[in-house]
């Protein structure tokens, strides 16, 4: 079993009340790199409980189940199917950086069974992906 992480930060300049509002809309994933739609799977629209469907332009499908929320400062999640995972854990939290900026961190832990060169494939991927994301979420202010 290989596990890991990855863990990714940017400053935005906005205040921690628009960021949060921005971040705990599950579905409005608009800055999300390759996205094409994400819609909710069940009543629950935020908090604990919560599960999107998040599909990408590549035809894959990601469903995750939001485990931790705390309102302007983290929300956690699992990835349940759609990744080459076992296991799969991520936190998106904010941290007020004076009162014109918040830093938003998005990290993640995971195991998967895979051959050890297609898990660090995975790894530079995941990274990547986070890093875009989040360059792309910074534009959005």
């Amino acid at each position: 079993m290989n596990s890991g992480s990855v863990k990714k930060s940017v400053i935005i300049e906005t205040d921690l009340e628009k960021a949060w509002t921005k971040i705990s809309k599950i579905t409005k994933l608009d800055w999300l790199d390759g996205q094409k739609s994400t819609k909710f799977l069940g009543e629950k629209k935020t908090g604990v409980g919560a599960k999107r469907l998040i599909s990408f332009e590549d035809g894959s499908d990601v469903e995750e189940h939001v485990v931790g929320w705390k309102p302007r400062e983290y929300f956690s999640y699992i990835a349940v199917s759609g990744l080459p995972l076992e296991a799969y854990h991520a936190t998106i939290s904010l941290e007020k950086k004076g009162s014109k900026s918040v830093k938003i961190t998005w990290e993640s832990y995971f195991a998967a069974k895979s051959a050890k060169g297609e898990f660090d494939q995975f790894v530079i991927f995941l990274s990547n992906f986070y890093a875009q994301s989040l360059k792309n979420l910074k534009k959005e202010f």
